[in-house]
């Protein structure tokens, strides 16, 4: 009979573990040589990995976005609120337009942006003249959660440069909701 070292058979639970997840015990296994382990379910679920891989995607995005940021070159949303894009809009006035996100991460996820992007691509660019759209934008995010039956609960999320996963540069909220929020967030 072959012995086994403890840190040969983690090396291979590690990668076969990644089959069995729904092991749910701790099993002690003594070895010939004496030593003593404990095996532990395999934590890491395929839903953490397909975070971590679309971390990493919005990270790379929001880099090949920045770098095209102040370029002055039509957005995706400026194609949306000229209705070259078709979107589902939820709200719109003279000076706000609010749609669904196409990579919702919540049962009700709803991006609220101004029509006129005069500068305002980040909210750190923002200015004492953009006060008043700053206002609607908020104002038109309460009517959203009100439209969508959230308004019990909802979140408002701005995402601002290339450390917060900011992919688009054109200032725009995110309306969440429609689930438990979890705090802290990210």
């Amino acid at each position: 009979m072959a012995v086994t070292s403890s840190s040969m058979l983690l090396r291979n639970f590690s990668t076969v573990g990644r089959v069995a997840q729904s092991v749910r015990v701790t099993s002690k296994i003594f070895f010939s040589t004496g030593e003593l382990i404990r095996v532990l379910p395999y934590t890491r679920s395929s839903r953490s990995i397909c975070s971590t891989r679309a971390a990493h995607n919005e990270e790379a995005a929001a880099k090949a976005a920045a770098s095209v940021a102040d370029t002055g070159a039509p957005t995706i949303f400026d194609k949306i609120i000229a209705k070259e894009i078709p979107s589902d809009i939820i709200y719109e006035d003279e000076n706000v337009l609010a749609f669904r996100d196409i990579n919702p991460q919540a049962p009700v996820h709803v991006l609220v942006i101004p029509k006129l992007r005069d500068g305002l691509t980040t909210l750190g660019k923002a200015e004492p003249r953009h006060v008043e759209v700053l206002g609607q934008l908020l104002h038109a995010s309460k009517i959203v959660a009100e439209k969508e039956g959230i308004l019990d609960g909802f979140r408002v999320v701005i995402n601002n440069g290339v450390e917060a996963c900011q992919s688009v540069y054109h200032l725009h909220l995110h309306v969440l909701g429609g689930r438990q929020m979890k705090w802290p967030p990210g």
